[in-house]
């Protein structure tokens, strides 16, 4: 992947790992609260493009299919 798309991949999957994050925490719900953790550090060990844009719209959309 090239390092500026590997750096906007990174930035968005963080902003909303955040996001997921600290909703999850405050809400006191696991899911939400692994799938954030999960978004932030994903782009670290996944190099291809394609495979980072399905494992980042799954980790985004398993909230909402999961609910526990």
């Amino acid at each position: 992947m090239d390092t500026s798309t590997a750096l906007l991949v990174g930035v968005v999957a963080g902003a909303f790992g955040t996001g997921y994050f600290v909703y999850g925490k405050k809400q006191d719900r696991l899911i939400p609260m692994l799938a954030g953790a999960a978004l932030c550090v994903y782009p670290y060990f996944i190099n291809n493009l394609w495979v980072a844009l399905g494992v980042g719209a799954a980790l985004l959309a398993l909230p909402f299919i999961w609910r526990v």
